[in-house]
């Protein structure tokens, strides 16, 4: 009588990757990093401001996630316990360089309300370069609120402002991407219009 080999599941392979990576086993770490490195490189760029800034923001993500691993429920989606980190150290690292300030320099704009169709029309590199065109203040509170989900309440928390300054921020933001879009895609402006926004907006 012949038995077949228990098969090993993708769900214990990782987390035995996890155990070693905890053990501080390197070769483990250098695993985790290659398949995670990829998203965290997409996360990190909605926040930095160049090349250099993102890597620095990926490598203190990593820096966290191996200091912190023991943390780690296995049994959630490590992506989700990962993303919050990657969002976590890029608060960091803005703390850390960049001052607070509101940069309003959409003053001289006329601003048309326009439709969401017009995202639809552009592809998300074009869209992600808008938003990296955004001063640091502006992106922040922007990627957090529309991309992240947070609301004002959490984004002022995490950013150590006033809720009305993360609302306000919010707002310079989408009047500077609407200015933008219109600046850069005028085919599409003058058929739709861009209004960023979330339904369950506070």
């Amino acid at each position: 009588m012949f038995f077949k080999a228990k098969s090993i599941s993708p769900e214990s392979n990782f987390e035995r990757l996890i155990l070693q990576c905890i053990k501080g086993d390197s070769a483990a770490q250098r695993e985790l990093i290659r398949q995670y490195l990829g998203y965290a490189k997409t996360v990190c760029s909605r926040y930095a401001n160049s090349t250099e800034e993102m890597e620095e923001m990926v490598n203190d993500s990593f820096l966290k996630v191996f200091n912190n691993l023991e943390k780690y429920d296995t049994l959630k989606p490590f992506k989700a316990w990962f993303r919050t980190i990657l969002v976590n150290a890029s608060i960091d690292y803005y703390h850390k360089y960049e001052k607070f300030t509101n940069q309003t320099d959409i003053e001289d704009y006329d601003f048309v309300d326009v439709d969401y169709d017009v995202v639809s029309k552009m592809s998300v590199d074009e869209i992600m370069g808008l938003i990296q065109e955004l001063t640091p203040s502006y992106r922040m509170v922007f990627t957090l609120y529309v991309i992240e989900g947070y609301n004002h309440r959490e984004i002022a928390e995490m950013l150590n402002i006033k809720e009305g300054t993360s609302k306000s921020n919010l707002q310079d933001a989408r009047h500077k991407l609407q200015a933008m879009i219109q600046q850069k895609y005028p085919h599409l402006s003058k058929t739709y219009a861009l209004k960023i926004t979330r339904t369950n907006e506070k």
